[in-house]
């Protein structure tokens, strides 16, 4: 392309810019408050590389509003800063707003949008109601969840082993046994080791899955047209990192299911997700492969957010022995030294129940949640809302907003304690509408378990080094991404005392 004519388009982009702009000046309400950005590359010199939700949350700050906006390359996204905004359109317009945008990256380029956390809401027709319905059918509702007690314990009962036996590698035990519950409850898959070649093909995936879908780490997302750059090509290594991740992603899928369809051929299948929706029926290959891909999102999105909230308990209590303490007590009056706690006494446990939403409501696990898309104009208090928009609901500032929790920077239980409880974080952190988390009982009975688990038998405190005698105090500090894990931390994880060793013993004998 010659130098006059590539002038010539970039003129005509500049043209049709303002000329867009001028047209929805003219005939729309006004879009959100948005700080000034530059002509056609818009608002993207102005967005962070992590922790976005605390810029959109000083922009709300500084245009005094509650939805805010941002465009880049004529692409309009829309913030939510507050619950009543959410609730106005996630919750009670889900039709127009339960769409996901096109991840070029994650979505296209590496097939992620075959699951069911970035699947399009109405296409192919009747793809994402039918991965939910599978979904509900298996724990979605509380009853429902707590069918699978008996495999969260089973489970529960081997980690205290491992982390009596290698306290060093909490983490790592931590990963395996919230593996170990989703896969067996997924596949019937019984996970053997932390090795595992099940488990480290999903985690690969996982963390290929949250680096591509942070937002502004590649630039096809911004300039989709990229996505037709050929992988030869000088710079395209993000193009043949999708390839690969593409690739893993299949694996991921295939691997586990096809482990299924061999015990069931063999008559040796364990009831599970995957064998329950395929046993006694002919499946097509349309509607395997579906199955196929709730399996995955349920691993997939279940395993990471799980692990990061247990992780944050943990980081919690090692930062605030004080509630540590407190916690522990609770158990020793309600569940005493002879037995690990249980399903029902949850009921009992108010101060842990009120320490896990704390650790939920200060540091979420997913601060942005994932992204919508609006399908039709909409206008929400004298604001434009466009067609095709992303639309974010900022939960991180919705649990930190002062006039809903009180001193919300502080790490503070008690806040849902006596006759007037703050808001439970849960009516946010699990996301809105038609796109709230369907995992959302299971995930909670896991943490729930784990937590009183861990609590009841172990002490968790600082570490002090050998060498100089310091105590090391965690930094507190989060990743930022997508799924907003705790820095790597360490911790020193021991038995409470003689007669809690003696039940670790006797437990796993």
């Amino acid at each position: 392309m010659s130098s006059h004519a590539l002038l010539d388009v970039i003129v005509l982009l500049i043209a049709l810019y303002f000329l867009k702009a001028l047209y929805t000046r003219k005939n729309h309400a006004p879009l959100p408050p948005s700080p000034k950005g530059f002509p056609v590359i818009g608002n993207i010199l102005d967005l962070p590389r992590g922790g976005a939700w605390r810029t959109f949350t000083e922009w709300g700050e500084k245009f005094g509003s509650d939805v805010v906006s941002f465009t880049n390359f004529g692409k309009h996204t829309i913030v939510l800063n507050t619950s009543a905004a959410a609730f106005a359109l996630l919750d009670k317009k889900s039709s127009i707003y339960s769409d996901r945008p096109t991840l070029m990256m994650a979505g296209q380029l590496c097939r992620y949008d075959n699951g069911l956390p970035l699947s399009r809401y109405h296409t192919p027709p009747g793809r994402f109601r039918g991965m939910r319905r599978m979904f509900k059918g298996l724990f979605g509702t509380k009853e429902l969840a707590e069918k699978f007690v008996g495999v969260e314990e089973r489970c529960n009962r081997e980690f205290l082993k491992k982390v009596g036996e290698s306290p060093e590698r909490l983490f790592e035990h931590i990963r395996w046994l919230v593996g170990s519950v989703i896969l067996e409850i997924t596949y019937g898959y019984q996970v053997k080791s932390e090795d595992d070649p099940i488990v480290e093909k999903i985690e690969t995936s996982l963390e290929q899955f949250v680096e591509a879908t942070t937002p502004g780490a590649f630039l096809v997302d911004i300039i989709p047209s990229l996505r037709f750059v050929p992988e030869w090509f000088p710079g395209a290594g993000w193009k043949r990192k999708a390839s690969l991740w593409g690739r893993t992603r299949m694996e991921m899928l295939r691997i586990p299911f096809e482990y299924v369809k061999a015990q069931m051929a063999a008559g040796t299948v364990t009831p599970s997700f995957v064998s329950n929706l395929l046993e006694g029926r002919e499946v097509g290959d349309e509607e395997e492969f579906d199955i196929m891909c709730a399996a995955g999102s349920m691993h997939g999105a279940g395993s990471d957010t799980t692990i990061a909230s247990i992780n944050s308990f943990l980081l919690a209590m090692t930062l605030h022995p004080s509630v540590q303490a407190t916690a522990r007590a609770e158990l020793d009056r309600v569940v005493g030294p002879d037995r690990l706690p249980n399903l029902a006494d949850r009921k009992d446990l108010v101060y842990l129940e009120a320490v896990m939403k704390e650790v939920t409501r200060l540091n979420p696990i997913g601060p942005l949640g994932l992204p919508h898309r609006v399908t039709e104009d909409d206008v929400y208090e004298g604001y434009l809302i466009p067609k095709d928009s992303v639309v974010f609901a900022n939960i991180w500032q919705m649990l930190h907003e002062p006039s809903v929790y009180h001193n919300p920077h502080e790490f503070n239980p008690s806040r849902f304690l006596g006759p007037n409880p703050e808001r439970d974080p849960s009516d946010f952190c699990f996301g809105f509408g038609r796109r709230i988390c369907p995992g959302l009982h299971l995930a909670d009975l896991t943490i729930y378990l784990t937590c009183a688990t861990i609590l009841s038998v172990f002490e968790i405190s600082k570490v002090v080094d050998p060498k100089n005698g310091e105590v090391i105090t965690p930094t507190g500090e989060y990743t930022g991404r997508l799924v907003n894990h705790p820095k790597p931390f360490v911790c020193d994880i021991k038995p409470r005392s003689t007669a809690a060793e003696g039940l670790i013993r006797a437990l796993c004998a």
